[in-house]
């Protein structure tokens, strides 16, 4: 029977990269069915017979949703997955969208990128990490179907996974899955235990690893589940039939992600992101508090968007002073403000008409500072580090009074405090005028980005 369904899938034409990657960039949070059915007509005789009119899918019957996973997996991926029918079905739009937010966490917070950009002064790279090394991922809990593996070697071509399970029945089906796709050399399925660290880098082989992922089982008990499903008026496994033990933990997902958090206390900078999925929008809440507590402030949060109603979100979080991009970090939408981590982001108008002369003028005045600076006149963008707040007026007194200069030799920018960007374009808002965006790079401080921000802003103005 499986030969038989892996031929049928086999006859799915795979869209060429650069088609599925632009397809999905422009429908994050829309997957249109329409648009499936179209090239797979024939899928209406494997369980699609319930699409109706206005494009919609029955979603109750689990039997169509594998179908088009599985389908979508192979036109988009190239990826050919078969699941058991009492394992989870993973929704195809979602999981790309937590691999793709992932990999901008990694693209936004690379030392070897920014080092690049100082250079070249081209910004971020497609591939994150800019050297030669391979990019390490751990998927705790990767299921039966090994999806973030999977979809992440395809788009990634130095991603390696390591995907832990403590269900034998998920686990066997993960390596089917990683063979039957020839991933075998890049990633490892491995079976743990329920007393094992989520995190386990020692049984793993490893001293270091770029990220983790989770799914974590979103509910404390059997009763909860079902009393969702109520409230949602619809039964409770309704994508399909997942097993008590992918669904159902001990706490909750506050619990199981609290344990990763209190991992991560132990582990730090030995994973540069720590990330999970959160199915519930008050553990959000909770998981942020907790980081508060534990003294983190490098952390992002963002939504996943499918349909009409479905919603996830995700949090990450890094022991590292390199900071992502606030598209990234706060991703979020109506939730309050105090959740969200403090914005890595400052601009502001100047009545300038030359974009020219104003990268001029920004240039000249922070290469009189004692501080590290690269100016690309190209792209009128500027990136510079500091070890300390050399800017303020008594800072800058202190430098001229003992003599000191500007540091002309290379430095090693993990050694410095504070980092920032400097771009100048026209505004986003009304085109008639220029702006200035500066973006916080590095550092724990946001009280010396704030500092910097109003120094600059201040200096600028009076330009006019």
């Amino acid at each position: 029977m499986e030969s038989i369904f892996l031929n049928w899938l086999k006859k799915i034409p795979i869209l060429p990269k650069c088609q599925y990657n632009l397809f999905f960039q422009k429908n994050m949070n829309k997957l249109h069915f329409k648009y499936t059915y179209k090239y797979y007509s024939f899928l209406t005789r494997k369980g699609f017979k319930s699409l109706k009119s206005n494009g919609q899918l029955d979603f109750s019957d689990p039997n169509a949703v594998l179908q088009l996973s599985q389908s979508l997996l192979r036109r988009d991926f190239g990826v050919s997955l078969v699941l058991p029918f009492d394992r989870l079905c993973p929704p195809v739009p979602n999981r790309l969208n937590y691999i793709l937010w992932v990999q901008s966490l990694l693209e936004t917070t690379d030392v070897s990128s920014l080092l690049h950009q100082m250079r070249t002064g081209a910004h971020h790279k497609s591939d994150s990490c800019s050297d030669d090394s391979p990019i390490i991922g751990i998927d705790i809990g990767t299921g039966a179907s090994c999806i973030y593996p999977l979809i992440g070697c395809v788009l990634r071509s130095r991603w390696q996974f390591f995907g832990t399970d403590i269900d034998n029945k998920s686990i066997q089906h993960a390596q089917r899955n990683v063979e039957r796709n020839k991933l075998g050399d890049r990633i490892n399925v491995v079976k743990v235990d329920n007393q094992d660290p989520l995190i386990p880098l020692q049984a793993l082989g490893q001293e270091k690893a770029n990220f983790t992922m989770c799914n974590p089982p979103f509910y404390e008990s059997k009763e909860e589940m079902l009393r969702s499903a109520q409230v949602k008026k619809r039964p409770p496994f309704t994508a399909c039939t997942g097993a008590e033990i992918e669904m159902i933990t001990a706490g909750g997902e506050v619990a199981f992600v609290s344990r990763i958090i209190d991992e991560s206390l132990i582990l730090k900078n030995r994973i540069q992101w720590y990330s999970s999925m959160i199915g519930k929008l008050s553990s959000l809440s909770i998981l942020r508090e907790k980081l508060k507590r534990a003294g983190i402030d490098n952390f992002a949060l963002t939504e996943f968007v499918q349909g009409n109603k479905t919603k996830r979100w995700a949090i990450a979080w890094s022991f590292n002073d390199i900071r992502p991009t606030v598209e990234v970090a706060r991703g979020v939408n109506n939730v309050p403000k105090s959740l969200l981590p403090f914005p890595s982001q400052y601009r502001f108008r100047i009545d300038i008409t030359s974009l020219v002369e104003i990268g001029q003028r920004v240039n000249a005045f922070i290469s009189q500072l004692p501080l590290e600076w690269m100016w690309h006149a190209q792209s009128l963008t500027g990136l510079g580090f500091s070890e300390k707040d050399v800017w303020s007026r008594a800072a800058r007194r202190k430098y001229v009074t003992q003599g000191q200069q500007r540091k002309d030799h290379c430095v090693d920018i993990r050694n410095m405090s504070f980092g920032f960007e400097i771009l100048i374009q026209k505004s986003s808002v009304d085109t008639n005028f220029n702006q200035v965006t500066i973006r916080w790079t590095k550092g724990y401080d946001a009280v010396i980005f704030e500092s910097f921000c109003g120094m600059l802003k201040s200096v600028m103005d009076k330009w006019t």
